[in-house]
């Protein structure tokens, strides 16, 4: 089975998205890129590279619905004449902005964010959200844990491996035990456990990275040979980078529980010393906030801490 990584610009602080060409019957694409003019041109460059256009692409994939992966799956589609698109039902960033619903503001609040910084904040989304087109409920279909999509020379499982997003889905090809993983493992960071509600109840908070780190187990159950990731270069030593990744969560649970006092802390103010220098700066602001909610939720969950809630506002206490 073909796989060929094409490099799409991105006007994000990350760089530039992996979008991946199945180079086999059917021709697909796993991720498309953000919609901005210059991603289009590479797209469609780097597709020109190997012989096709967009009218022949006939099935995308998508791992997630952040706007670098999933913005021209429209695009792509409808000059596809139809080409199928899949993205799992936990995902909602296609159709909608990240901080748009009543339940993330309500999340925001619980975390003790100001109400003029979460304004802020989905000022900031509603500008992100236009790098990608929202698709109706019958524009797609879904991606289901264990979905065998057939190829004429193989076939790739789909792996539910929620965590940077409820819905993050990865691709294994057993048979050379290849994986492409989205934003779920990356060469040279640590992917952000996104904060977002619990796509079964929306009055929850969905427990990121505890199931962050169950979907690294389970990546790691393959044994794979390559990952080939959302950002950057491959990886062909997943062992390394599981255990650098789970120093560094363990590095950073360490640092949030020294934040935590008997008088109680809110997430909000953990991020702010966590990351003292982001926490004023655009998308970092909301990234800084998820990973302190998501340090905050595993802590308690392993029974560190324990929260209490007073006027609406979540407190942490050792």
């Amino acid at each position: 089975m073909k796989i060929l990584p094409i490099s799409i610009p991105t006007p994000f602080y990350v760089g530039d998205v992996n979008v991946y060409l199945v180079r086999e019957d059917p021709l697909t694409l796993i991720d498309v890129g953000p919609k901005t003019a210059e991603a289009a041109d590479a797209l469609r460059s780097g597709l020109r590279n190997e012989g096709v256009e967009f009218a022949d692409i006939r099935r995308i994939l998508l791992t997630h619905a952040h706007e670098d992966h999933c913005g021209l799956a429209r695009s792509v589609r409808d000059e596809a004449r139809n080409a199928e698109i899949l993205v799992h039902e936990w995902e909602t960033g296609h159709l909608f902005g990240r901080l748009a619903r009543d339940s993330h503001r309500k999340h925001m609040e619980t975390a003790g964010v100001p109400a003029h910084v979460f304004r802020e904040m989905r000022s900031v989304y509603e500008e992100i959200s236009l790098l990608t087109d929202s698709l109706e409920d019958t524009d797609y279909s879904a991606l289901e844990d264990g979905l065998e999509l057939e190829f004429g020379t193989g076939v790739l499982k789909v792996l539910h491996t929620p965590g940077h997003t409820p819905g993050s889905c990865s691709f294994v090809r057993e048979a050379d035990r290849t994986l492409i993983c989205g934003d779920c493992v990356l060469k040279r960071i640590t992917p952000n456990p996104v904060v977002s509600p619990d796509p079964i109840d929306p009055g929850r908070r969905f427990r990121s990275l505890a199931e962050y780190l169950v979907s690294l187990a389970r990546i790691r159950s393959f044994s794979p040979t390559i990952v080939y990731g959302g950002h950057g270069e491959p990886i062909w030593d997943f062992e390394e980078i599981f255990h650098r990744y789970v120093r560094a969560i363990e590095e950073r649970q360490k640092k949030v529980l020294s934040f935590v006092s008997p008088q109680g802390v809110t997430a909000w103010e953990v991020a702010r010393r966590l990351f003292p220098e982001a926490i004023g700066r655009d998308v970092h602001r909301f990234l800084a906030v998820s990973e302190a909610i998501a340090h905050l939720d595993y802590a308690v969950s392993e029974g560190k801490i324990g929260v209490e809630t007073g006027d609406g506002v979540e407190f942490y206490r050792k």
